[in-house]
Formats: structure tokens, C-alpha cells, sequence
């Protein structure tokens, strides 16, 4: 019976046979276990086995633990991790034949990476999947990651409002154990007071010597040498490269609303409190807005797009681009370089 990790603690009252953890989110298979062992230990499971398919590894230990005798007199775990999700002819066997063993004093779990489609079809696993349940945890995106970094505020307590939200939704979709960690740490450090997006801001900055929104600054002022110096500074103390880009994308998305307002001749009064900008960053804005024209800033979006498309589809953290892509808040260098699409 396939179960969803969030799903999971509704469906082990009481403790089936048998559970499948395979998944390649370490944050979902990791709570998944810990919520697995808990029940477990209220039901009387107190014995702990743990197995690897390794080399040197035999199934007849999977066998004899299943058939041993607690030296606690209690009831045992079987925990058995298979590396490549793969138990071969051997382990295929074994697996069917203890699931014809019924032992209600043992719990077997497997655990292992993401299983492919044609291994849920396998005799193997049918046959544990009939005795048991399976948990797929795989890192939720869109919409899903959403409701999960939700349910997460919600389980923290925190009182975040839409902005923040959405900003922690830009830093950590696909890395669920971050996010986690994030929320962990801002319910110490605001655990009943609302959290704003300049308390985030702060967070991130005192994560770094040179924060990411020093970064964007120096790029909308167009001083390419701090900008050029900040990028590396922030690439050698390892800041991830979706917070720079989170960033970078909310600067320019501010920047677009502005010229495009100013394009239509329309008064910028309404837009600065409308966005939130403060009376101290506005010659910031005014200083970028000057000196660039809006297919300047379109062209910038579209390579900031192309940067968080190599790194969602490829996993390539592209700094070298991101440095091209400072140059270009210099219309000089705009008007030489924006043709050149670097691979």
C-alpha cells in the first residue's frame, strides 16, 4: 500500500509486516524512519538489527534474524538498507519466502534510493507491498512544496506573512532538510513575534561577511568592481547560488514595475510604497532607472532565467554567468556583451 511520509503516522496503527522508505529526499526518508521507530517503540519494538546489502552480505542473516529469538524478550526491528534498491535473484527470493513467515514480533524495514517504475512491478516488491506499505519520498516542487513549507510554519509555530513565505519558498524549493533547518532556527529567534522580509534579509546576511543583497545593491549602482568582488567572496564561502538568484530576481522585478510605470509617465509616488521601498534605497533604484532602458532590464531577467534554468534542470551552479550578468547592469558593456550566450 503506497503511503505518503505526511501520511505515514495515520497508518501504523497497528504496525504492519513490513516498510518500503525509498526516496531520494534524505529530510522525508529521515522523518519517515523516525516516525516508523517511534511507533514502533510504543508498541513494544524495543530490539534494533541493522543490515546492509554489501559485500560479504548474505540473505541467510536477513533469515536467521527474522526466525531468532529476542535475547530481550522483546519485539525486534529489522532494518535493512539495499544501496542500489536492487536485491537481486537471491534477495528477490528471500523477501517472498519471510513474507510467507508471518511474524507479528518482527518489523522489517528497507530502505534504499528512488525505485524506478519497473521495480514496483517486481515480484519482490509486490510481495512486501502486500504485506506492508510503501513510502516514496520524493522532494515535492510547486504547488506540493508549498503545502509542505505551510504545514512546516504551521508545525513551528511561526507567523509569517505572504512575502516572507514566498521569499523562504524561492530560497529552499528542492532542499526540504534547509528549509527545516531555516524554520528551526527563526523559532528561536522569533518564536511568537511575526517575521518580515527584512528579519529574513538579516538572517541571510548575517550568514555571509558579504551578503547577497550588498550583492545586488553594487549591481544596480553599477560598481562593477564590488560587484565583481562580492561575487566571488560569496561563491568561496559556499552561499548557495538560489539565494543569490532569489534575490537578484526581486530586484529586478521591482526595477521592471518602476521603468515600466516610468515609460507610461506615470507617477512613481504610489509604486514606492506600493513595493515597499523605503526612503533610504530609493536613490538606489533612481540610480539604475537613470541609466537603464527597459529592454536593458528585460535582457537581464531573461539571463537570470537562463542561470536558475541551468541549475534546476542541470544541477550547475553557473558563477561564471552570474558574473556576465552583473557586467551588464553597465549599459556600455550592455551594448558589446548582451549577444554573447555563454554554454
Amino acid at each position: 500500500m503506497r503511503v505518503y511520509p505526511d501520511q505515514l503516522a495515520r497508518q501504523l496503527a497497528p504496525l504492519p509486516q513490513c516498510c518500503l522508505i525509498f526516496g531520494d529526499d534524505p529530510w522525508l526518508c529521515e522523518q519517515s524512519r523516525a516516525a516508523l521507530h517511534a511507533e514502533a517503540k510504543r508498541q513494544g519494538f524495543e530490539e534494533k538489527i541493522q543490515l546492509t546489502q554489501e559485500t560479504g552480505f548474505s540473505w541467510n542473516d536477513l533469515y536467521e534474524q527474522w526466525q531468532a529469538m529476542s535475547l530481550f524478550s522483546s519485539r525486534r526491528i529489522i532494518e535493512l538498507t539495499l544501496p542500489q534498491a536492487k536485491p537481486g535473484t537471491d534477495g528477490s527470493a528471500m523477501l517472498q519466502t519471510l513474507m510467507q513467515m508471518d511474524n507479528p514480533d518482527v518489523l522489517l524495514i528497507l530502505t534504499g534510493p528512488k525505485l524506478a517504475a519497473e521495480q514496483t512491478k517486481s515480484k519482490w516488491f509486490k510481495s512486501l507491498d502486500a504485506k506492508g506499505v510503501y513510502v516514496p519520498c520524493t522532494t515535492p516542487e510547486g504547488s506540493q512544496f508549498q503545502r509542505w513549507l505551510d504545514n512546516r510554519i504551521n508545525h513551528y509555530g511561526l507567523s509569517l506573512a505572504r512575502d516572507p513565505r514566498e521569499m523562504l519558498f524561492a530560497l529552499y524549493e528542492g532542499n526540504l532538510l534547509a528549509a527545516d533547518q531555516a524554520l528551526q532556527l527563526l523559532q528561536l529567534l522569533s518564536p511568537n513575534d511575526p517575521i518580515s522580509c527584512e528579519q529574513l534579509e538579516q538572517y541571510f546576511e548575517d550568514q555571509s561577511r558579504f551578503s547577497v543583497f550588498q550583492l545586488t545593491d553594487a549591481m544596480l549602482n553599477n560598481q562593477q568592481d564590488k560587484a565583481q568582488h562580492i561575487l566571488s567572496q560569496l561563491k568561496s564561502e559556499g552561499v548557495a547560488m538560489p539565494i543569490i538568484l532569489w534575490s537578484l530576481f526581486k530586484e529586478l522585478a521591482v526595477l521592471l514595475q518602476l521603468k515600466t510605470a516610468l515609460n507610461n509617465r506615470e507617477s512613481l509616488q504610489g509604486l514606492w510604497s506600493k513595493l515597499r521601498i523605503w526612503d533610504k534605497r530609493k536613490p538606489i533604484y533612481q540610480n539604475a532607472l537613470n541609466r537603464l532602458e527597459l529592454a536593458h532590464i528585460e535582457t537581464l531577467l531573461a539571463g537570470a532565467s537562463a542561470i536558475e534554468l541551468k541549475l534546476k534542470q542541470q544541477g550547475i551552479e553557473d558563477w561564471t554567468g552570474f558574473s556576465h550578468l552583473s557586467l551588464l547592469f553597465d549599459p556600455r558593456a550592455h551594448a558589446k556583451l548582451a549577444h554573447i550566450v555563454l554554454d
